[in-house]
């Protein structure tokens, strides 16, 4: 599992290992690269109390989304909706809310229960934390990236632990080396949203100047990033709409099974409406 920079897509860290010892035990090892103003989105199911503790122990602050079954008690309401509560030895704010999409195959709404450490409720706007979980989202860019850019959705070859970590490593510097040319790109521009850089222009243009051997010769500056800034910028895509796909959360061994279970892979262009709720909420 790796740590994504939301908006750049940067990976901060990553570790991997045996599916045996599950995803919250290797979170906790990602807490190392957490530092004072970060803040780290969470789903439910890395909400448990020991892993939400030992981020707030690194003076990071989290966002976290809460399962149905966990109760936090209200201590106290603020003014936007939200209210202070306690999660094992931890102080948070709680933001209940009801979410809800629609699309041309329909509406769905569902109930969300967000915990944080940004206890301000002045600052830290209960409607704004609520925009801003959407962001957890980015990672799955940053896999997508990854597993199907650069990989073309084939499987490392190494047959050994350490040959295994190598290609790790070294798909992930790669990947690291291309985002940060898509950031000095787009900052290079007062304005221009990260997201609308095209990962794809960026690798194509990346593997066109090591095929053409750009810019190698002996004794002269190599150029290779601001070549790759330059095919960004001529790239740019135009500004993200909210859209929406089903993701199932088992995959079928094989592609062509969504075609017997009749899941649905369109991707929809979808409407968002958000209610901070002051009551109970309803059951998800």
């Amino acid at each position: 599992m790796g740590a994504p920079l939301s908006g750049q897509c940067a990976v901060l860290d990553a570790v991997f290992g045996p599916t045996s010892r599950g995803e919250p035990t290797y979170a906790q090892r990602l807490a190392r690269s957490l530092r004072p103003g970060m803040l780290v989105l969470l789903d439910r199911g890395l909400s448990g109390n020991a892993l939400l503790e030992t981020i707030a122990d690194t003076g990071a602050a989290f966002l976290a989304r809460l399962s149905a079954t966990r109760k936090p008690p209200l201590l106290r309401r603020f003014a936007d909706g939200s209210f202070l509560s306690r999660i094992g030895g931890l102080e948070v704010r709680i933001v209940e809310c009801e979410i809800t999409i629609a699309t041309t195959a329909g509406r769905h709404t569902g109930v969300y229960r967000l915990a944080t450490t940004l206890l301000d409720p002045e600052r830290y706007p209960a409607f704004e934390l609520v925009k801003l979980y959407h962001e957890r989202w980015e990672v799955e860019s940053a896999y997508f990236a990854i597993k199907k850019s650069m990989l073309g959705r084939r499987v490392l070859r190494a047959r050994t632990l350490p040959g295994i970590a190598q290609q790790v490593y070294a798909l992930l510097t790669v990947y690291q080396a291309i985002r940060i040319a898509i950031a000095d790109a787009t900052g290079a521009i007062a304005g221009t949203d990260p997201n609308r850089a095209s990962f794809s222009v960026a690798l194509q243009t990346a593997r066109d100047q090591l095929v053409q051997a750009a810019g190698v010769i002996a004794g002269t500056t190599i150029d290779l990033v601001s070549a790759i800034e330059r095919a960004i910028l001529d790239h740019l895509m135009p500004s993200r709409r909210l859209r929406i796909s089903p993701r199932p959360v088992k995959r079928p061994l094989s592609r062509y099974a969504y075609k017997s279970l009749r899941v649905d892979r369109r991707t929809y262009q979808a409407t968002l409406s958000i209610d901070i709720l002051l009551t109970k909420p309803i059951s998800p």
